[in-house]
């Protein structure tokens, strides 16, 4: 397995995620919340000479989705998303790309998923996980024999997401978190929307006192 981090600048916001993970053997990808700069993202795809096999969107906000259609018209894959954010996604409120000062954007999802759906990378399989909290379609992607989680906005390095926002649920990301998230193993290495990589260990005894961080 191969994982690629693209830091992409977002105004208003600091810098979103984008995740590649790449099966070597077969020459599958999956792209992770590809926010913008999508000539990088295929730069890395070629590079690995793998085929975009899903863009998957942990949720619908603007500063994870910018570069969804660019990157569906130049290398393929198909969109996927939470049920939940079939509706947000035709929902300029949810989106939020007037908020955070992006332009005005719409995304098409091609196939929706569900809590414990499984998506096949090549030889690599990954969890959908219902994570909802800082937004009503939120999910997390969970690859057990990597121990690795792609969490979107769910959980940082010590916080969580912000529920100040439309579809937003402090009551629904605190569940998420502990009866979903903490409960995957020690070893777990977190993957953000945001900022740096956590392990589940090290947010268990502190993860009360966190702040909301800023998307």
């Amino acid at each position: 397995m191969i994982l690629k981090k693209i830091k992409i600048p977002i105004r208003f916001v600091g810098e979103t995620n984008c995740y590649i993970i790449t099966d070597e053997k077969q020459k599958e990808s999956i792209v992770i919340d590809p926010a913008g700069n999508v000539d990088k993202i295929i730069e890395n795809l070629e590079n690995l000479d793998s085929k975009l096999k899903y863009i998957y969107l942990t949720h619908c906000h603007a500063d994870h989705i910018m570069g969804v259609n660019e990157l569906r018209q130049k290398k393929g894959g198909k969109v996927l998303i939470h049920r939940n954010g079939r509706e947000n996604l035709k929902d300029r409120v949810p989106i939020l790309a007037d908020y955070i000062g992006l332009p005005e954007i719409y995304v098409q999802e091609d196939s929706i998923v569900d809590e414990g759906d499984t998506l096949h990378i090549g030889d690599l399989k990954f969890e959908v996980i219902f994570t909802p909290g800082h937004t009503n379609d939120g999910t997390s992607l969970y690859c057990r024999e990597k121990e690795m989680l792609f969490s979107g906005d769910t959980l940082f390095k010590g916080a969580w997401g912000r529920v100040d926002l439309p579809t937003s649920n402090f009551d629904d990301i605190m569940n998420s978190i502990i009866k979903k998230l903490l409960i995957l193993p020690d070893e777990t290495i977190v993957y953000p929307g945001h900022g740096k990589p956590t392990r589940i260990k090290d947010e268990k005894p502190i993860y009360l006192e966190a702040k909301p961080n800023i998307d």
